[in-house]
């Protein structure tokens, strides 16, 4: 799967998920940012004006589901696909996680395949 050009960010507190995230990306042709945590992102996607982001939920000072709220509450960012990380793979976690404007969830630990098929499931289209 070729995603060259699209740029996803990945935004998540463990230094190993955002190494491995990138790693998976760029293989696959992405620009990859990272984010150690919600503030840290909120700035950069400003910035950048990623095409994806993948969120993880349990981060400090601020968490994913803020997060992901703040993103799409935002009209110029609203549209961006926001995709949730997490290691629990509950309902509960899946249902707050749609009521803050969620366009998916995956569980951890990701594969590269998982992550990919994200990516372009919610970013294809803007690479026509």
């Amino acid at each position: 799967m070729d995603l060259t050009g699209l740029k996803v960010m990945v935004i998540d507190d463990s230094n190993t998920i955002r190494r491995s995230a990138e790693i998976f990306l760029s293989q696959a042709g992405c620009q990859v940012l990272l984010a150690e945590d919600g503030f840290d992102a909120l700035s950069k996607i400003t910035d950048h004006h990623p095409d994806v982001i993948f969120v993880d939920i349990m981060m400090p000072r601020l968490d994913g589901y803020q997060t992901c709220a703040l993103i799409k509450k935002n009209s110029r960012l609203s549209s961006t696909p926001v995709i949730m990380l997490s290691s629990k793979d509950g309902l509960f976690d899946r249902a707050r996680g749609r009521m803050v404007g969620s366009d998916e969830y995956l569980t951890k630990p990701f594969t590269k395949d998982s992550l990919i098929k994200a990516v372009a499931a919610h970013a294809g289209d803007r690479l026509r």
